[in-house]
């Protein structure tokens, strides 16, 4: 059961690695509440895993051996006397049985309910209940795609071409596949459910509506215990490659502040019909001023700092907030957005290439000045692991205007040093001068056209 409301845990499990890992961890100190970090082994010298409280080794480099395993996990907690999991983004954090077998085994899950994730977690129960929730979705089947092929090709008529092919257990841009036209539609469907079959182990697929032009807009949502639910504004993370966000940014430049708060408070009134606890971001397509739902993510996400720097809501201390069983303390008139923010993530990768650069770092200068945050785990003469995903942290910008923070940006990346390994720092400095970046309102294929120009 969760703690009473009127206390906070005195101990939480950290079940994540790098930068996130190190900002739970701050959002805990500053709330008095001791830290237990799980880790490989390779990442035993990790600043966090020294900083914490407590810390155990739970298995060698590989995730399958050490940060997805559940049972390592749990026992961790056990030994620690933990009373709640944190598991941050990626990994485990939206896995509804390890939800279940933290909440099983006696423990809060920080993050919403098993089956909640459940739902959300496969894209057409996801849809479903969207649509039920009043949030408008992409036009397309209605549920998973039938086995009968005329009926395929029925359906992608009745959508019209070009259609997108989607794994129902997909995520992080894999399972999907673009049709322009009907005679390779049934190949390409085959193709999609036997790759879902294989690295979601659901063979389940659906299709949409294939947008040309869209630009990728979220909303941030906290809803606790109580039925109460806030949206905390947009971010645009249009600028992505292979459906991998690089640059994020809040509030979205050039959007319509009306249809903007229509959409918010579906969204957030959506999170009280599902009984939805904890933060979420609702992401969607956004095209000729018409939002279309595409998921949910159930967790914190990676560009979280932008929408506290515009909001000043520290959205990981809610959440823990939340999971403690206490009521929001803010009401929807409460939220009151001031600024602009832009996010850049530092990956260890070939700027333009994308090989991951793995090694040892000799040298680290995180930049400063007013309005900038580094999230990073990293340090000088620390080694980044060939095992994990290539982000090593990020830099965020906040001024009183985009322009303002877009040169502020500019200037951080320019006294950021890292040596030793490659970074994508020349990329973003490419796209920090970009004109059509610079103007604001870049679609989600902006830089894959600019990285294929450039070829």
């Amino acid at each position: 059961m969760p703690a009473a409301p009127s206390k906070l845990f005195d101990k939480i499990l950290i079940a994540n690695r790098g930068e996130i890992a190190l900002r739970i961890q701050r959002a805990c100190r500053e709330l008095g509440i001791k830290t237990v970090v799980v880790h490989s082994e390779a990442d035993r010298d990790a600043k966090y895993v020294r900083l914490a409280d407590e810390s155990v080794c739970i298995g060698p480099p590989p995730s399958a051996l050490s940060y997805l395993n559940i049972p390592a996990i749990i026992a961790a907690a056990e030994v620690t006397d933990a009373q709640a999991i944190h598991p941050g983004y990626g990994f485990l954090s939206e896995n509804a049985d390890f939800a279940e077998k933290v909440e099983r085994s006696g423990f809060v899950f920080i993050g919403p309910r098993p089956d909640t994730i459940r739902l959300m977690g496969d894209k057409v129960s996801a849809k479903a209940a969207m649509i039920k929730a009043g949030v408008p979705c992409v036009p397309g089947s209605d549920g998973a795609l039938p086995e009968d092929p005329k009926e395929i090709v029925r359906i992608a008529r009745v959508v019209g071409y070009p259609v997108i092919i989607k794994a129902a257990g997909g995520g992080g841009g894999r399972g999907m596949r673009v049709v322009n036209t009907e005679a390779a539609l049934l190949s390409a469907v085959t193709l999609t459910r036997a790759e879902a079959q294989s690295a979601f182990g659901n063979p389940t697929v659906y299709m949409e509506k294939f947008l040309t032009t869209p630009r990728h807009i979220e909303i941030q949502v906290l809803a606790d215990e109580h039925k109460n639910a806030v949206w905390l504004g947009e971010r645009d993370c249009s600028m992505q490659r292979r459906h991998q966000k690089i640059i994020e940014e809040a509030p979205a430049p050039g959007i319509s502040a009306r249809a903007l708060v229509r959409i918010g408070d579906r969204c957030a009134d959506a999170c009280r019909k599902i009984g939805y606890r904890g933060a979420g971001t609702f992401e969607f397509l956004y095209q000729d001023d018409e939002y279309y739902f595409i998921e949910m993510n159930t967790r914190v996400q990676v560009e979280h700092p932008v929408t506290e720097l515009v909001t000043g809501i520290d959205i990981v201390q809610q959440q823990i907030r939340i999971a403690a069983g206490h009521k929001l303390p803010f009401r929807q008139r409460d939220v009151v957005k001031r600024g602009h923010a832009i996010e850049c993530r530092i990956n260890a990768e070939d700027p333009f290439t994308f090989v991951p650069s793995p090694g040892r770092i000799t040298s680290w200068h995180a930049p400063g000045g007013p309005g900038i945050r580094v999230d990073s785990h990293v340090y000088a003469n620390y080694f980044v692991p060939p095992n994990y995903d290539s982000m090593i942290g990020k830099v965020i910008a906040f001024g009183d205007t985009r322009e303002q923070a877009l040169a502020r940006m500019r200037i951080a990346l320019s006294e950021m040093v890292v040596e030793g390994i490659r970074t994508n720092i020349p990329l973003h400095q490419e796209l920090l001068l970009d004109e059509k970046f610079v103007r604001g309102g870049t679609n989600i294929h902006f830089l894959e056209e600019r990285l294929a120009k450039r070829k």
